[in-house]
């Protein structure tokens, strides 16, 4: 039996929708996708984009007040409908109305200007269900787990303490559970120099020790993490990467740059220690090329879509 899918809209002045008209006959395929947007908004949506609504593009009213659609445009209304989108496919999922939700890119400055306290989905999840939602994104070659994600870069090392870098390695283990040790990477330069140019790699070192007692209570004979933090500048070449297949950066940059360097078109966003399934596309609203009559890459879209499946 399929899986239900409630897949909220994102940014209508962007790229989304038309990755879901477009690409609805593939997903109907795989799941049961319900779109969290109304009928009204998406004739809207389909006549900008001279696109045809599949039959059985099945919709949900009442989403959030109708607005002329702008295309490229950071705009309130449409970061407001966006928001209400998710937090009904939210909804759904919390009332087991669907089986997961996937989410397509959202604009975090049209969020703010509708008034959303989040900038993004992870965190407005974390609130939702008090607890602490893991942002991991990939595809089945590499997947990088984000220990601190949208903060300015001078606040990260103080973000790094022994205490929370341990919980967050025991969940993602837990929830991940991959074949191979994950890899751990430092902070600084040359992973710290033995101290020479920073000394958070010993809590980083700390926090995989305590980790890995912590979780050998409950799993045998296996290798959880690699024992020490890697340098952050030779851990995604060829030879190193190929050891692994998860991996946890300390920030945002860290690890989504060689990650979208590498499989930027078929990486997916996961949202893991929840209790429910997330998944999302790895890329924003497109702005350059939304309504524009070019047709976006669908891969990561797919690939999100598949997660769910469980063919991924």
């Amino acid at each position: 039996m399929k899986k239900s899918v409630a897949i909220s809209i994102g940014d209508l002045n962007g790229i989304g929708i038309q990755l879901a008209l477009e690409n609805h006959n593939a997903v109907a395929e795989r799941v049961k996708p319900l779109y969290c947007i109304d009928t009204t908004m998406l004739q809207q949506v389909a006549q900008k984009l001279h696109l045809p609504i599949p039959k059985s593009f099945d919709v949900i009213e009442n989403i959030a007040p109708h607005f002329e659609i702008r295309p490229k445009h950071i705009d309130a209304h449409s970061g407001l409908y966006a928001y209400q989108s998710f937090l009904k496919a939210v909804e759904l999922a919390k009332a087991q109305k669907v089986d997961a939700i996937c989410t397509l890119p959202i604009h975090k400055k049209a969020w703010e200007l509708a008034g959303v306290k989040y900038k993004g989905h992870t965190d407005a999840l974390r609130d939702i269900f008090q607890q602490e939602a893991i942002m991991m994104l990939g595809c089945p070659q590499m997947y990088v787990a984000l220990f601190t994600e949208h903060i300015p870069l001078r606040d990260v090392a103080d973000k790094i303490t022994v205490e929370k870098l341990t919980l967050f390695l025991v969940d993602f283990y837990r929830t991940t559970k991959p074949q191979k040790p994950i890899a751990v990477l430092g902070l600084n330069p040359h992973a710290g120099d033995d101290g020479v140019l920073g000394n958070e790699e010993r809590i980083i070192t700390k926090a995989i020790t305590k980790a890995t007692q912590i979780l050998a209570q409950k799993y045998f004979d296996v290798t959880f993490f690699v024992p020490y933090p890697l340098v952050p500048d030779v851990a995604f070449t060829p030879k190193v990467r190929s050891h692994y297949s998860h991996f946890v950066a300390m920030y945002h940059d860290q690890g989504l740059a060689p990650l979208k360097a590498l499989y930027f078109e078929e990486a997916i966003n996961v949202s893991l220690n929840l209790p429910i399934v997330r998944t999302s596309v790895d890329h924003g609203t497109a702005f350059d090329i939304a309504y524009s009559g070019t047709k976006p890459n669908a891969k990561s879209y797919l690939n999100a879509i598949a997660y769910i499946k469980g063919d991924v």
